[in-house]
């Protein structure tokens, strides 16, 4: 092959430009256009992000004293709402829900807290476990309304394998109103040895499986209850522990939001 000489070289750059020149300036401006798009619109997401953020920060810094004041009730449901309504599908606006359907069920507005958590369940949020918090925590408003059969198909919704223990517990409170004891001791008994096995707070599940008649023994921790061989039957039944706490990890869930 003959080497061409620089004009020749010149003359065939002039040629290849003239026909494939525009095209490939236009490729390069609009990759470089598509570019700067891209980081502007991270750039913004990024903003609002925080700024939601900072949002839902001061709505948990409004939350204890919502509890006793009406006043700082009122402005936090202003303030969440605000919040839910300008980006619904935010995780900050999911988590300002589980606030408010939380402030309402501690004023035991049941009613208002199934509301409120029920519009949460259309969140379109990626988070199976913010998901999850939502549908116990409506199976237990479910509950207090005496709803028990929509309460279990609430808690069917709970698919994460971290919530046995929560599902279960939950499960077990509902079949003690019920009074389905034999399902109750296994709904109790499948939460505990997760628990057991995880090495997480138990006692109340403790006091609750000795109600419903099945002792358990904790190696780890001191038994908060003395077994009918220690000549002793519980004193707090299944109702009244749900009603002081609940459930112990529907307790450290809500303490998250």
């Amino acid at each position: 092959m003959v080497a061409m000489t620089d004009e020749e070289q010149k003359e065939q750059l002039k040629s290849f430009m003239k026909r494939y020149g525009s095209p490939i300036i236009i490729g390069v401006l609009l990759a470089l256009c598509a570019f700067f798009a891209w980081q502007w619109w991270n750039k913004k997401q990024a903003i609002e992000a925080s700024n939601r953020t900072a949002q839902f920060q001061e709505i948990l810094n409004q939350q204890e004293n919502a509890n006793s004041d009406d006043a700082a009730y009122k402005k936090l449901q202003a303030d969440a709402n605000t919040l839910i309504k300008e980006s619904p599908d935010s995780v900050q606006a999911l988590q300002s829900q589980l606030v408010l359907a939380k402030l309402a069920y501690d004023k035991q507005d049941y009613a208002n807290a199934t509301k409120i958590l029920t519009n949460a369940q259309t969140s379109k949020v990626d988070d199976e476990g913010l998901k999850a918090i939502v549908n116990v925590r409506l199976a237990y408003t479910h509950i207090e309304q005496n709803q028990l059969d929509q309460a279990l198909k609430t808690l069917d919704q709970v698919k994460l394998e971290s919530f046995i223990p929560t599902v279960e517990e939950a499960r077990g409170d509902i079949f003690v109103a019920q009074k389905k004891i034999e399902d109750a001791q296994k709904a109790y008994k499948k939460a505990w040895d997760v628990l057991v096995e995880r090495k997480q707070a138990r006692e109340l599940l403790q006091i609750k499986l000795a109600n419903v008649g099945v002792m358990v023994e904790d190696p780890e921790i001191e038994s908060p209850i003395q077994t009918p061989a220690q000549g002793a039957s519980p004193s707090v039944s299944a109702v009244e522990a749900e009603s002081a706490g609940q459930s112990t990890t529907t307790e450290n869930i809500a303490s998250e939001s």
